[in-house]
């Protein structure tokens, strides 16, 4: 493997498997058809991803990076939580795929201890930034960060009512009455 081209192959399997289990799950994760997405021998794809597992971890890697950005500056906590709630309604509607992945990676970590530490580092991260904006903006952080966590996860698959389920959530944790 030659510097970079090794890394931009690398990339281009995660982002095949990905759009595999967008498409059929993991379930319908196979090798040689990611392989086959990429224009490689399978055995080559073995170069990059020793296992399947490997692979399926690097998936989650990318998946959750997808949401690194979802927080974007804002003047004060209550237009923080209602920007970061309008990022993630937007992408709800406008990446179905990546929503659908992360559900199957959710179901993946019931039984996959690899994905499961993956999610849990991500979930991590967002509570803890969810606390963060929530300080000070309503009584108990903790428990409003679970509540936004809940209901992001509940609808990430309803697009059609994502938007207006997190503005109403923004409203209520606001007061604003706004969303």
């Amino acid at each position: 493997m030659v510097g970079g081209e090794g890394e931009g192959r690398r990339g281009q399997l995660v982002a095949a498997a990905f759009r595999r289990v967008a498409e059929s799950g993991f379930e319908g994760l196979r090798l040689r058809q990611v392989a086959e997405d990429v224009g490689i021998d399978h055995s080559t794809l073995h170069h990059h991803f020793a296992t399947k597992q490997s692979l399926v971890e690097a998936v989650a890697a990318h998946t959750t990076r997808q949401f690194w950005e979802t927080a974007p500056p804002a003047p004060d906590r209550a237009s923080a939580l209602r920007a970061h709630l309008r990022v993630l309604g937007q992408m709800i509607v406008e990446r179905p795929d990546l929503f659908a992945v992360t559900v199957e990676l959710d179901l993946r970590a019931r039984r996959d201890h690899a994905v499961a530490a993956a999610m849990a580092e991500h979930e991590s991260g967002w509570r803890d930034k969810l606390v963060d904006i929530l300080t000070d903006l309503v009584p108990d952080p903790a428990t409003s960060a679970e509540l936004v966590i809940a209901t992001v996860k509940g609808v990430r698959l309803l697009p059609d009512v994502a938007g207006p389920v997190l503005d109403l959530l923004a409203a209520q944790l606001t007061g604003d009455g706004r969303g």
